[in-house]
């Protein structure tokens, strides 16, 4: 098995709105989790987040844009649940594609700069 190394400089993309509004991998990891466990409480488990917490973030995101991102369902005979819709698909599917795309335009940039950091800081695993 080969490891290849991870790259130590890793751009992270947020995107802020007007307002106190931001969109980016925190919320985009939850929405991964919602879709591959069907449950915000899971996802917030495996973010080790509160339920509530994760619930307030599907909210902001569900009123961020005209449509709703995230449908919950109540628990009942066989429980809640919820379910990224169409338009919530289609907003992950867009941001790791954004991700994709700025990792790549900044590629060069990303080598010059591990190229030139101190050896003190790369070893040390900052980024």
């Amino acid at each position: 098995m080969t490891d290849t190394p991870q790259p130590s400089l890793k751009p992270i993309l947020r995107i802020s709105f007007s307002g106190q509004d931001r969109l980016g991998r925190g919320k985009m990891e939850l929405l991964e989790h919602i879709r591959d466990t069907g449950s915000i409480s899971a996802a917030g488990r495996a973010m080790d987040m509160s339920y509530r917490r994760a619930w307030l973030l599907i909210s902001e995101l569900n009123h961020m844009f005209r449509e709703p991102v995230v449908e919950s369902q109540r628990g009942g005979q066989k429980g809640g649940g919820a379910a990224l819709t169409p338009f919530g698909e289609e907003l992950l599917q867009r941001f790791r594609g954004m991700e994709t795309t700025l990792r790549a335009a900044i590629a060069a940039d990303l080598q010059w700069l591990e190229a030139n950091r101190s050896a003190a800081e790369a070893s040390s695993g900052k980024s």
